[in-house]
């Protein structure tokens, strides 16, 4: 029980932080997808689209027949699609593009405030210099696992799906290798989340085995 009251104390202490850090998390990394598109394909988008988002998931929720479905087609529902297109096949074809998926982002949100409570209980920490390494190095594993898992970035190479693993064929990993990686997703974002979460609860668990000792002192002064 302490150890849940010490991380509800610094969320309640750091809130504000925590829904800024959430907010800029989420943005930046959408800007960041773009950029790194833009950087590996050597040209400018030049067509942008907005999809009504709230009218397709009522949509979605009221003619999908089973309940189990509806969850993963609204998780990769888009609300804004930024790309280039090549018109030189006919209408034209999307070669690379951002898609903007707010399950995704919403996310995104959550990872940007776990890594703010990370840093609170970080910084409240009087752990050895190695000890505090290891933490920050878990911490960032989490967060790259759980971000490079809600990339959502399409390519015409890996069949214009928006996926994280387009990220992965980028870098230049095989695109046969990367697509058979794709169903790895869900477990790799589980393990981050995972390890950002053990990192909270340790954290916090020593901040109670440091306040003991001290409590014991002040009773028996």
């Amino acid at each position: 029980m302490m150890v849940l009251t010490t991380i509800r104390d610094a969320v309640r202490r750091d809130w504000r932080r925590m829904l800024v850090i959430g907010v800029l998390f989420a943005v930046l990394f959408q800007v960041l997808m773009l950029v790194a598109l833009m950087v590996r394909f050597q040209s400018l988008p030049n067509y942008a689209i907005g999809y009504d988002w709230i009218g397709n998931v009522i949509h979605i929720v009221r003619s999908t027949p089973s309940w189990s479905d509806i969850p993963p087609i609204i998780n990769q529902e888009w609300l804004i699609e930024i790309g280039k297109m090549n018109y030189d096949y006919g209408t034209g074809i999307s070669e690379w593009s951002l898609n903007v998926v707010p399950v995704r982002m919403a996310v995104l949100f959550i990872l940007g405030a776990l890594v703010a409570v990370c840093g609170s209980l970080l910084r409240k920490d009087h752990c050895s210099v190695g000890t505090s390494r290891t933490l920050r190095a878990t911490t960032g594993l989490g967060t790259i696992l759980i971000a490079m898992t809600n990339a959502t970035m399409s390519w015409v190479v890996c069949c214009a799906a928006p996926s994280w693993v387009v990220g992965l064929a980028m870098l230049g990993l095989g695109v046969s290798t990367s697509l058979a990686l794709e169903t790895m997703g869900p477990a790799l974002n589980a393990a981050g989340f995972g390890l950002l979460l053990a990192t909270i609860f340790f954290l916090a668990w020593r901040k109670t085995r440091v306040a003991e000792p001290v409590m014991g002192e002040l009773k028996h002064a």
